[in-house]
């Protein structure tokens, strides 16, 4: 069974940062697409920013672009969200999940298929 452990979130003022973490165990992460998401209070979940299997290329979502960085460790079968020049609009959970196998990645949320149980992130203002 695949399991995903987010960690890292926590309150930062507005201008910080933050590092998140997501450690998967159970299935062979290094043949995946990772993503990661952010629900906000009374918002749908949405697409954060996404690796593919091998770690060449990177997708964010442009409210994201030039602040926040994806990267992964295969040896260490985990994947990062650096996040700086944070906003209050960040506030969120933040989850990961994992997507599909081989694959350059994506925004879309159907196309990942096990999900962690999420990291909060609080930036005041």
């Amino acid at each position: 069974q695949v399991q995903l452990v987010e960690s890292g979130g926590g309150l930062v003022q507005a201008g910080g940062s933050l590092g998140l973490s997501c450690a998967a165990s159970g299935g062979t992460f290094m043949h995946y697409a990772m993503g990661w998401f952010r629900q906000a209070p009374g918002k749908e979940r949405e697409f954060v920013a996404a690796i593919d299997w091998s770690g060449s290329i990177t997708y964010y979502t442009d409210s994201v672009k030039g602040r926040f960085t994806i990267s992964r460790d295969n040896a260490k079968n985990t994947v990062y969200l650096q996040m700086n020049s944070l906003k209050p609009e960040d506030t969120a959970v933040y989850y990961c999940a994992r997507g599909g196998l081989f694959s350059g990645g994506s925004s879309n949320q159907n196309g990942y298929d096990y999900w962690g149980q999420g990291t909060r992130v609080t930036v005041s203002s």
